[in-house]
């Protein structure tokens, strides 16, 4: 699904609708993240309806290291030969050294992923482990997009701003599904650092969203953005 020059969504019910993008800067091709399929089916199909092929995909990108978004990193690791890049806080889990830390047992929002929960803290979320090739800090280049360090959802999340584009690829600090939400709740280790990393996301003043679940908002308004700075900080007081 095309969502603005150059940037591709895919993506399905598994994992909670998650996302993965595909960005075409005119020359090679990066990807935001893997999906949940080990196979990576998804991905380099859509690789192919745009005319190229796993070889020119460059540069593998990870916003953080939970299993919906690294299903199919050692498969595209083997076909392609990319580059994958993640924070330093999150390398050790992608390559397998240690897992990712609990979430809360509690049922929170959205209710509709408390299987997730359940799945992550029963240790179910085993993914194909792969090694970073090299870690990323906040304000770094990669391929056409800006590093941005959002905290909170995880201590080394990552978002990733296209300024031609006005396109914030949120990772999970943002969701659509099953609504417009700062994202889940129940995934979030600290809400104080997610509030401020919302809020933060907000300030690059973004027209296009790509959320790590659910589909793409493609025209955000600054009322929309404000609003999700405000939930997030409805989290922090709610405790």
């Amino acid at each position: 699904m095309r969502i603005a020059s150059g940037v591709y969504s895919m993506g399905n019910w598994k994992g909670g609708q998650v996302r993965a993008f595909l960005l075409d800067d005119g020359h090679e091709l990066t990807l935001v993240d893997t999906l949940f399929e080990t196979d990576a089916r998804l991905i380099l199909d859509e690789i192919r309806s745009v005319g190229r092929t796993p070889s020119d995909l460059k540069r593998i990108v990870l916003s953080h290291a939970h299993r919906s978004h690294l299903g199919g990193l050692a498969a595209l690791k083997r076909l392609s030969g990319a580059v994958i890049y993640a924070h330093d806080w999150e390398a050790g889990i992608v390559d397998g050294h240690r897992r990712a830390p609990r979430v809360s047992w509690s049922p929170l929002q959205p209710l509709r992923a408390y299987p997730l929960q359940l799945g992550l803290n029963f240790r179910l979320d085993r993914h194909p482990a792969c090694p970073v090739d090299r870690v990323l800090a906040d304000g770094e280049q990669v391929g056409p997009l800006t590093v941005v360090h959002t905290p909170g959802h995880t201590p080394g999340h990552l978002a990733f701003f296209w300024p031609e584009r006005r396109l914030m690829i949120t990772g999970d600090i943002v969701a659509t599904w099953p609504d417009l939400s700062p994202g889940w709740k129940g995934f979030t280790l600290d809400f104080s650092e997610h509030a401020k990393s919302v809020r933060r996301l907000s300030s690059f003043e973004p027209e296009i969203l790509a959320v790590g679940h659910g589909d793409p908002v493609q025209q955000i308004g600054p009322e929309h953005l404000l609003k999700l700075v405000e939930q997030a900080e409805q989290w922090v007081k709610a405790g």
